[in-house]
């Protein structure tokens, strides 16, 4: 049981890396292509999907870890 948690800590890990690069700080993916943007605006489309599946990872990220602790 715990190598297949230590495997699904490692795939999120990896997964969480990879969104939290393809988010620009404040400027979107309008960043990534150097599009000045200095208005504040919501979140919408690709931007939104990848903010809301980053806090997912996170969320089964911590609590893969705390199963682990608990194991241990």
């Amino acid at each position: 049981m715990e190598n297949y948690l230590t495997v699904a800590q490692m795939i999120l890990s990896v997964a969480l890396v990879l969104v939290l690069l393809l988010q620009v700080r404040g400027g979107g993916l309008g960043g990534i292509f150097g599009q000045a943007d200095t208005v504040y605006r919501t979140k919408r489309g690709l931007e939104r999907t990848l903010f809301q599946f980053t806090i997912i990872l996170v969320v089964l990220f911590i609590t893969i870890s705390l199963l682990m602790l608990g194991i241990s």
